[in-house]
């Protein structure tokens, strides 16, 4: 018997958790300082609900009906559509492996936060303390040199996704009631401390007052679409997998909305701590679009700043990477769970085993990220997997769903339950069959000039090896791509041996 959450809570603790990452408390206050505050905020909200909202629901809404994970669920709309579930299996497989790398870096910074300690006022050495430590060359020919405290802490970081996970929804169910409030009580601290610092006012009103020229920006239309695409965790098999475990009676109109909007809101929130922070000590002029600078670069240089007490500078230092903490743990686990109910569903496989195996199989790889070589590797990877593969999986999503399939029966789907308040015919199937996938390809042809644009095959990873952006670029974008194939083969293999595949439609189904 399929597993399911515990109560309705539990689920959108769990989605928010998945949502709500790294990107909104780092990214998004980048992006909206690049780009004129409430300007970039109000095409991140036109974005989120052309296209956000309308594909988490879709996603979620085919799940609950069919009782599978991403595969299962692209296969019932149409048999030849298994493939693209594969493809968001194998972008979430590329994705957490880097983004464990990442994960431990911010457990590091962590366990760092003491140093902070004796750092009052020197923005040179709290700016080469996380550099330093993980001893990164910034190219790809560091791969001898490896970072041991590093590696301590991203067995640290699969030990804690495993043990989140071990038991499916009965362990998310209780891991996201802590993981989910505790990020928004360290952001509101932080926030109410921002705002009272010098300056603060400057940074609200960078943050909220809209700049208009920069909407004549194309590429501000690039990232908040970018933006909201990645935020909401769609094609990467997650919500398909969440989807999966809720109960027939579930309302997923109110609930996609509680999970869209409390991602906009605590993305806004970690942009008033950071627009805030940085304007009270000076450096809102610093702000960096790369997650990566901004949270290891520039914001230690301003936690040495924040005060004259190097005990307060220290305790802040640990709250705010304890809010990492807590952001990363739940969008880590989450990716997992989605590739390991897709794997276990597919082959008939224990669900514990099989994420077991993963954690470990994904936790080697992850070790070429603890290299000198790892953060150029990192920033080649997520280029090409956030630029590509991502929105090709999602432009084949919308077009299954949308031309290959009856979009009304997910519509029907969707809104059963709802009572008065019902997703309207107007607003998700044009955004499904022609808004969203017109307005992804736009992006994807975007991606592809820029491409060009940065000298060819280099692209946004100029500087570094054409070798390396071969292999950790194109490569994974090729195996990404080949998936569905490579999971065929496999499946002919294990035929001969007696595996019977299964290959039920949406209405073959029907209510279970």
């Amino acid at each position: 018997m399929r597993e399911k959450w515990s109560s309705r809570s539990a689920f959108i603790l769990a989605a928010i958790g998945s949502a709500v990452g790294l990107g909104n408390a780092w990214r998004f206050p980048g992006l909206a300082a690049k780009y004129g505050g409430g300007a970039f905020l109000f095409v991140y909200l036109i974005a989120m609900l052309i296209i956000g909202i309308p594909l988490l629901m879709m996603e979620i809404s085919v799940a609950r009906y069919t009782r599978q994970g991403a595969p299962g669920s692209m296969r019932a709309l149409n048999k030849k559509t298994e493939g693209i579930g594969w493809l968001a299996v194998s972008n979430g497989i590329g994705i957490s492996i880097y983004y464990a790398a990442v994960f431990a870096w911010v457990i590091l910074m962590f366990v760092l936060s003491y140093k902070f300690f004796g750092m009052s006022g020197n923005t040179e050495a709290a700016s080469g303390l996380w550099a330093e430590t993980i001893k990164t060359t910034g190219t790809t020919s560091g791969f001898t040199t490896i970072s041991w405290p590093v590696v301590g802490c991203l067995i640290a970081a699969w030990a804690l996704c495993y043990l989140c996970i071990r038991n499916g929804t009965t362990t998310v169910g209780k891991v996201v009631k802590y993981t989910v409030s505790l990020p928004v009580i360290c952001l509101l601290i932080m926030a109410i401390r921002g705002v009272m610092m010098p300056g603060a006012m400057a940074g609200l009103a960078k943050l909220f007052i809209p700049d208009w020229t920069a909407l004549a920006d194309s590429n501000l239309w690039v990232d908040a679409i970018g933006q909201v695409f990645y935020s909401l965790s769609t094609s990467m098999a997650i919500m398909f997998a969440y989807g999966s475990f809720l109960d027939k009676e579930s309302n997923i109109v109110i609930d996609t909305i509680i999970i869209s909007f409390s991602d906009m809101f605590i993305s806004i929130l970690a942009g008033v701590v950071m627009f805030t922070t940085m304007a009270g000590v000076g450096m809102l002029g610093d702000m960096s679009a790369s997650g990566i600078a901004t949270a290891f670069i520039i914001y230690p240089q301003a936690i040495v700043q924040i005060s004259g007490s190097p005990v307060f500078n220290m305790i802040f230092a640990f709250i705010f990477y304890f809010c990492l903490i807590t952001l990363a743990i739940d969008s880590l686990f989450s990716i997992i769970e989605g590739i390991s109910t897709a794997v276990s569903d597919k082959f008939k496989l224990s669900k514990k085993k099989t994420t077991l195996i993963i954690c470990l199989v994904e936790g080697i790889i992850s070790l070429i990220y603890v290299t000198g070589a790892g953060l150029a590797v990192l920033d080649i990877v997520d280029y090409f997997i956030n630029s590509y593969t991502l929105i090709i999986t999602g432009i084949l999503e919308m077009v299954a769903a949308g031309w290959f399939f009856k979009t009304t029966k997910i519509l029907d789907e969707l809104n059963r339950n709802t009572g008065k308040f019902k997703m309207p015919k107007w607003w998700f199937i044009p955004s499904i069959k022609v808004v969203s996938p017109i307005v992804l390809i736009g992006l994807f042809v975007w991606n592809l000039v820029n491409l060009f644009k940065g000298g060819g095959i280099y692209g946004a990873a100029d500087g570094y090896a054409l070798w390396a952006n071969i292999i950790f670029g194109w490569g994974v974008v090729v195996l990404i791509l080949c998936s569905g194939l490579i999971v065929k083969l496999i499946v002919k293999i294990k035929s001969a041996k007696g595996y019977v595949e299964d290959s039920k439609s949406w209405d073959e189904l029907g209510e279970n």
